[in-house]
């Protein structure tokens, strides 16, 4: 309440109406002191109320709210279901690639390792996996798929179509029309060819340039 004090602003904590044209009133100053004061109708042109913003509302977009809520939601659901890659994906994992991924691989971060399977077991879903898992963790943005080039169309293919992670084909083309950009560093998701790889050297400086790094390379 302003006018009460020519010193500033006070916060009224009692009143008491003494007949009908005064009231007493209790007040405290922003010092924490408590004191009173007798007021008159004459007064009440020289009082001003004074409101304090409220510190939340409830007028906020309510679709908004429900897209970040659902993100908040979406961002912590590893913590409730630990097997969070298979129930959105489109693979039903066998028991070895279950123990691989969630038991030897996951709990090991940063992780350097060493899947020497059989052909035809599904090196493929056990890598979907972990990086989906990783996703969703919040550890992983930018992953390197390294393959012979005949293996490059299917890893994309897998990957896209299983975990739904959109995985761009490393090209000469691509590199070229990227320039004077460095292409690894403006695509997060890339395979890219081990030939073509092992036999550029400009595509392994750019690959080793400092902006240029990757939060998990797999090799095939």
């Amino acid at each position: 309440m302003g006018g009460i004090r020519p010193d500033g602003p006070v916060t009224v904590v009692a009143t008491k109406w003494l007949g009908s044209a005064a009231i007493e009133i209790t007040y405290k100053t922003p010092s924490g002191g408590q004191h009173t004061k007798i007021l008159y109708r004459t007064d009440e042109d020289t009082l001003e109320p004074l409101s304090q913003p409220i510190p939340w509302t409830f007028d906020a977009d309510g679709a908004l709210f429900r897209l970040v809520s659902e993100a908040h939601r979406i961002r912590l659901a590893h913590l409730f279901d630990p097997l969070l890659a298979v129930h959105t994906s489109l693979v039903e994992p066998l028991p070895h690639q279950i123990t691989a991924v969630y038991e030897s691989m996951l709990p090991r971060q940063p992780l350097r390792y060493l899947l020497a399977d059989d052909p035809g077991s599904g090196k493929t879903i056990m890598a979907g996996l972990l990086m989906k898992e990783l996703i969703a963790r919040g550890d992983l943005e930018r992953c390197l798929v390294v393959c012979p080039g005949s293996l490059a169309e299917q890893w994309q293919d897998e990957l896209e179509h299983r975990f739904h992670l959109p995985f761009t084909v490393y090209t000469s083309d691509a590199l070229q029309a990227a320039r004077p950009d460095n292409w690894f560093e403006k695509n997060d998701l890339v395979i890219a060819r081990l030939d073509m790889l092992s036999r550029n050297e400009e595509v392994q400086e750019l690959l080793q340039a400092p902006d240029c790094r990757w939060d998990l390379v797999v090799c095939d």
